[in-house]
């Protein structure tokens, strides 16, 4: 599983709006979806200039200067903070294969895997602060995609997307109602996940995690998903208006 394909397959199966290439930068159009939709990338040597040309493509769509910085990309993370960029959110990389997590099904009617979403998983969302910009996310996917329902005590209690590109499933938007933490809901649901990606014929299983969520780490952990990749975000801080 090469960093390659883990980027392409994180591209593909949360896309940004638009993509257009500046030079030696790819400038995605995010629309409000969130940093791996809106943040620009590098391939290639890159200086000041290029730089340049890309903080003005990404103004041109309302973004503020947001670079993601790659492993190897050494260089381009001294240039950017040498232009005041500073780091956010380092993300890890979660995998394990497909039929590690498919071993052991949920529970029985614990979680469902469907597409379209329900009413009620887009409740969830938006109580969870995935709103409708991320939601149309999902909706651009063009490859095998499903959305995740977790449930507990008879109610809705998470909700979470699936999709699948060049066999690997990311599994992306995972949230879980604050009372039906730690019950097993996001366990049952990446289970669930994992038996729709092996009949998709699916062989990893993928996430994101921010460095900093040490509960969600450990959970994945915990279903035998490895770090195969790190990377992290650097962005420009933009000036407070005057009064």
């Amino acid at each position: 599983m090469t960093p390659a394909r883990l980027f392409a397959a994180q591209e593909a199966t949360w896309p940004p709006a638009s993509v257009t290439q500046v030079g030696p930068f790819r400038i995605r159009e995010g629309q409000g979806g969130g940093n791996r939709v809106s943040a620009a990338s590098a391939k290639g040597p890159v200086n000041g200039a290029d730089l340049a040309r890309a903080e003005a493509a990404m103004a041109a769509l309302d973004q503020v200067p947001l670079v993601m910085v790659r492993p190897g990309e050494d260089v381009l993370d001294a240039l950017l903070a040498a232009h005041g960029y500073t780091v956010v959110d380092p993300v890890v990389m979660l995998a394990a294969p497909v039929a590690t997590l498919a071993a052991e099904p949920p529970a029985p009617v614990t979680a469902f895997t469907v597409w379209e979403p329900l009413a009620i998983m887009d409740e969830l969302w938006a109580e969870l602060g995935i709103g409708a910009a991320r939601r149309a996310v999902m909706a651009r996917v063009t490859g095998p995609k499903t959305a995740l329902l977790g449930r507990q005590n008879d109610r809705a209690a998470g909700a979470g997307f699936a999709a699948i590109h060049d066999g690997l499933c990311f599994v992306h938007a995972m949230a879980v109602a604050p009372g039906h933490r730690r019950q097993g809901t996001a366990r049952n649901m990446m289970r669930a996940a994992a038996l729709w990606a092996q009949d998709q014929g699916a062989d990893q299983i993928v996430v994101l995690v921010t460095q900093a969520n040490a509960a969600a780490r450990a959970l994945y952990a915990s279903l035998g998903m490895r770090d195969v990749g790190q990377y992290h975000y650097r962005m420009k801080p933009t000036p407070m208006p005057q009064p």
